[in-house]
């Protein structure tokens, strides 16, 4: 259990108010769940669940999973005035066996002999004071959630099925064995109806879970009885570890003996969600609440998986940027299909801070709205960033900055008195645009040679800044970007208008100088970051692009 505690909310009369009608989706669900709990003991705890299978390193599937948990109780604690405890589970599958060697650890060879072994008794193969492959992965996903700063508890199935805290489910499961699997056999082909059986038993001699069919299952004395490797007949008992469940009678059976009220899953659940809630009720349990929110896929449309090590891991979108950027992509259309890979990053960065800095000045209605709002549970940060990320990236794109000092100089000049020491945000923020430009910028960066109604343009609007002071503000230098494109014929746009009434400026000015000046085909609004990077600085560039130096490198 972790040693946080839940953080404060504004329990104000007006936010309570305002949370009964938020069309936020975390109240939405958290609505739901009032419903649910209103009549009982308000001081029974409210048991938040999730899920997580340790058959691979976690991936930010798993931390959205806790995170959005996280913000559906933050929403209940509003709507209920906190006065109902509430306790976020996380629950590892560490029990199940591992069918496949996953493709992203360091010494696959290692794990073969391990096939079929329950995830807790496989060896680690990663190195450092971990008992088990489990052990590790479970390791890290703590870290991970320790570093959002998650109130949660962690349990392990293993600590769970060895211990007992799950036997008196499991002696009540043998009693209800039959319903059991009149509601898993309809679910089954032929083939593998002969030999189902929700009970599977850990051999004895090679402790591996075994997919074998019960002779006998005694709910008096406890025990399963059922056909071991040597070809003998061998008898365990249910409680104490010697059996698990297959994992969708497990499902019902935690949710019953846990009694949990809430847990999410991912669409690949939905057509088993009836089965789970069916076997939880048969075995005396309520099931719980749902949400069910869509995949995350990789850059090809493929979903994410642990054991492929496909799409982005944990560690590292926080290589190129803070927690509150994932966050806010985990927040955002849950129940949509989204691709995650870099890509991503730099919008989510920008569009975070973005929701930050505009929440102080908004209503409560809207603060309720905001995501900032649920990413921080309530507490929002005040937040002043001069310098968005997406500019820093094309600041180092254009300076070739390969250290904080360079970017800085920029900075400073820019924006009077705003230091790494007065910015710290800013200042981590310089770091990952730093690393995020190195290793996926920079090895894709194309400079286009100009044409000769480019090269024209180029020397058109390099007067125009010279005709600038050097301390011109972005409004001021984006209208004399503006005016060069305006005489330009195939810069006009017909379906925009100029500030004289004639044709306004088409995208493709832009697209043009971002290809010829920085390499690449999107950039930021071009008179801020002409502002921020120096007149004199863009002249430059200016005229490297001229000389073909750009295009050459």
């Amino acid at each position: 259990m972790t040693d946080r505690i839940l953080p404060p909310l504004d329990l104000s009369p007006d936010f309570v108010e305002a949370a009964q009608k938020s069309k936020a989706w975390p109240f939405e669900e958290a609505r739901r769940l009032v419903k649910r709990v209103e009549k009982r003991d308000p001081e029974k705890p409210v048991l938040f669940e999730t899920g997580y299978g340790p058959s691979g390193l976690p991936h930010i599937g798993t931390f959205g999973e806790v995170l959005r948990t996280t913000m559906v109780r933050t929403a209940f604690r509003l709507l209920t005035e906190d006065k109902i405890p509430t306790r976020l589970l996380c629950f590892s599958d560490d029990m199940d066996g591992m069918r496949k060697i996953p493709e992203n650890v360091p010494d696959r060879a290692m794990l073969e002999p391990h096939l079929h072994k329950p995830l807790s008794a496989v060896p680690n193969p990663f190195g450092g004071d971990y008992q088990s492959f489990a052990d590790h992965n479970n390791a890290t996903l703590r870290r991970f959630l320790d570093t959002f700063d998650f109130e949660y508890e962690f349990a392990s199935a293993t600590d769970y099925y060895t211990s007992g805290k799950f036997d008196e489910v499991l002696i009540r499961a043998a009693e209800k064995y039959q319903a059991i699997m009149d509601v898993m056999l309809p679910t089954l082909g032929a083939e593998r109806q002969a030999t189902y059986s929700p009970f599977l038993p850990i051999s004895p001699s090679s402790g591996r879970v075994l997919y074998v069919p019960m002779k006998e299952v005694n709910p008096k004395d406890g025990t399963v009885t059922f056909e071991g490797e040597e070809g003998t007949d061998v008898t365990l008992p249910i409680t104490g570890g010697h059996v698990k469940l297959q994992w969708k009678p497990d499902f019902g059976m935690r949710w019953a003996a846990l009694d949990v009220d809430f847990e999410m899953f991912g669409k690949d659940h939905l057509t088993n969600a009836p089965i789970y809630d069916k076997i939880c009720n048969i075995l005396g349990g309520t099931a719980p609440e749902h949400f069910v929110y869509e995949l995350f896929l990789d850059e090809n449309g493929e979903k994410i998986s642990k054991s492929k090590g496909n799409g982005l891991t944990i560690d590292e979108w926080l290589t190129y940027a803070a927690p509150e950027s994932l966050a806010l992509y985990n927040f955002q259309k849950p129940k949509t299909a989204k691709k995650l890979y870099f890509d991503v990053i730099p919008k989510a960065v920008d569009e975070y801070y973005t929701f930050a800095q505009k929440y102080a000045a908004m209503p409560i209605e809207q603060k309720l709205q905001n995501p900032a709002w649920h990413i921080h549970s309530g507490n929002v940060p005040a937040v002043d960033l001069p310098v968005p990320f997406a500019m820093l990236l094309n600041l180092v794109s254009a300076s070739n900055a390969e250290n904080k000092d360079v970017l800085w100089a920029f900075i400073s000049r820019y924006a009077p008195g705003v230091t790494p020491s007065s910015h710290p945000e800013l200042d981590d923020l310089v770091g990952y645009a730093i690393r995020y430009f190195d290793d996926f910028v920079k090895p894709h960066k194309l400079f286009k040679e100009p044409d000769d109604v480019e090269r024209a343009a180029l020397m058109d609007l390099d007067a125009k800044l010279a005709a600038l002071p050097s301390d011109a503000d972005g409004a001021a230098i984006q209208d004399a970007v503006l005016d060069v494109a305006r005489a330009i014929e195939q810069y006009q746009d017909p379906k925009k208008k100029g500030p004289d009434g004639g044709p306004g400026v088409s995208v493709a000015w832009f697209s043009a100088l971002y290809q010829l000046l920085l390499g690449q085909e999107r950039g930021p609004r071009f008179g801020s970051f002409v502002a921020l990077y120096g007149i004199s600085e863009t002249r430059a560039l200016i005229a490297k692009a001229l000389s073909g130096d750009l295009a050459a490198s």
